[in-house]
């Protein structure tokens, strides 16, 4: 059998894990055996595999049996986001995209949403594109034509990004044309996160740009979380799913919030 290249494992490993890990949140609890036996692997990769989510901070393993932690970071961290709201993302990042311009610099948030924005970029290049996140990074490294500018600091693996005083103090160093963000969650019209350090970090990034959107599918008007950013109509665009209510929309242009509502794709 031919080897897969390092980078094709990688991909593998990733994807399994986090298969992984949605089974864990959707049941609970599940026996280490039960997952060798639906994804095909061995007892030592499964133990593998759960060691790295355990140290990511989203699973317990405890005599043979693992259980997703009762915490706000599993449903903040990006291995339980990325498999939701897929066609709602897409549709999100397609309308993004045509704020972009060859040549613009672009400041990317760790959010699974602009995570679904990058494939996309490549047609706007020559940019240069600033970000925190490390799957931005890795799919964005060694890219023609896009400069790419990682933000390091303190590593939080449970968002797979960098965040902290350090960090604030490397985006505070650049100007932006442009931050595409999203949120957590929306709560009497204001973007919510569930930590200072995400918070913080994202403040850095919405005052070092020129132009400020937000992108969000329509489940963040259902979700609470702890700690404000900013008001909507502090944004120049809100974009929003074609799943949001038209309530949550009319409201906000009542506010003078400029709302795009982006469409769905054929079969959806």
């Amino acid at each position: 059998m031919k080897e897969l290249p390092a980078e094709g494992r990688l991909d593998r490993q990733r994807a399994r894990q986090r298969a992984i890990a949605a089974d864990v949140m959707a049941d609970g609890s599940v026996r280490i055996e039960a997952l060798v036996e639906k994804h095909g692997i061995s007892l030592m990769t499964a133990h593998r595999d759960l060691d790295a989510l355990v140290a990511r901070g989203i699973v317990r393993k405890s005599r043979g049996v693992v259980t997703a932690l009762p915490s706000s970071l599993v449903e903040a961290s990006d291995l339980f986001r990325r498999g939701r709201q897929q066609a709602e993302k897409t549709a999100l990042a397609r309308a993004a995209c045509a704020w972009i311009e060859p040549g613009h610099s672009v400041i990317l948030d760790d959010s699974t949403t602009t995570l679904t924005l990058v494939p996309l970029l490549r047609d706007k290049a020559p940019l240069t594109v600033i970000t925190n996140f490390v799957p931005i990074i890795e799919d964005l490294t060694g890219e023609p034509d896009l400069t790419l500018i990682a933000l390091g600091g303190r590593f939080h693996p449970w968002a797979n990004s960098f965040m902290g005083h350090m960090t604030v103090s490397a985006i505070r160093e650049v100007r932006a044309d442009i931050v595409i963000m999203s949120t957590s969650a929306i709560t009497d019209d204001i973007c919510f996160h569930q930590t200072e350090e995400t918070v913080g970090t994202k403040r850095a990034m919405f005052d070092s740009a020129a132009t400020r959107l937000l992108i969000v599918d329509h489940t963040k008007f259902d979700r609470r979380a702890l700690h404000a950013l900013t008001p909507l109509t502090d944004f120049d665009q809100v974009i929003v799913d074609w799943r949001t209510p038209t309530e949550h929309v009319e409201r906000l242009r009542r506010k003078g919030v400029d709302v795009t509502v982006a469409p769905a794709s054929r079969g959806h």
